[in-house]
């Protein structure tokens, strides 16, 4: 018997080249039996649940596994469960696993610690006012890294000009030579590192750069 190769969906936003995929796309793509997750990062509220309530409408909500690319809810994706209807219409509880992000190109080892810290939440428990304001200080961070302001145009080099800073790169160039930060993009990029320290893992990375790039 040939080996069935895992399918992963990806629902990319249009800014950088997706396309609108409705509820019933998402229905039937989820019912094709080697589907084993989908990265859900359309940066729109209703295209997400879009994706939620097609999986679950599936048959195969508790076997295809979710994960955020929204790098714009991070940490809303993350603790968020969403309550849908299966395909008998009875009640089915959903929610992202973990995330497939760009954002986590960097600061990778507080994103683990917050990862862990939101998966350790007692779903019966009131969400702690700190989740929400991290959630909040996340996507401020996220703006300047990504930059929004201008279509995202700037969301390479500004992951990799915090990259260039903590040493693991050399620059920040793409392989397209005109890309570049946006303007005003660098003064955002200070301002969220003086103003969110906690989010950053400089410290981790100065202490392995070394044995790293040895």
């Amino acid at each position: 018997m040939a080996e069935v190769l895992p399918l992963f969906g990806f629902y990319l936003q249009p800014a950088v080249g997706g396309r609108r995929l409705g509820r019933d796309f998402w229905r039937r793509f989820a019912t094709i039996h080697n589907v084993v997750a989908i990265k859900v990062a359309p940066f729109d509220r209703y295209a997400t649940l879009d994706v939620i309530l097609g999986v679950a409408a599936s048959g195969r909500g508790r076997r295809v596994a979710l994960y955020t690319g929204n790098d714009d809810a991070i940490v809303w994706d993350l603790l968020t469960r969403f309550e849908a209807a299966d395909e008998r219409g009875m009640p089915i509880e959903l929610g992202f696993r973990g995330g497939l992000l760009g954002h986590w190109a960097v600061w990778t080892s507080k994103a683990v610690e917050m990862l862990e810290r939101v998966h350790a939440v007692d779903a019966a428990a009131p969400v702690a006012r700190e989740l929400l304001a991290l959630a909040e200080q996340t996507t401020d961070a996220n703006a300047a890294l990504f930059d929004p302001a201008h279509r995202f145009a700037g969301c390479i080099p500004g992951i990799h000009e915090v990259l260039r800073r903590q040493g693991l790169m050399a620059g920040r160039w793409t392989l397209e030579p005109d890309e570049d930060l946006s303007p005003g993009q660098l003064d955002e990029i200070d301002r969220v590192c003086r103003a969110y320290p906690h989010l950053a893992d400089d410290d981790f990375v100065a202490a392995n750069l070394y044995e790293w790039l040895r």
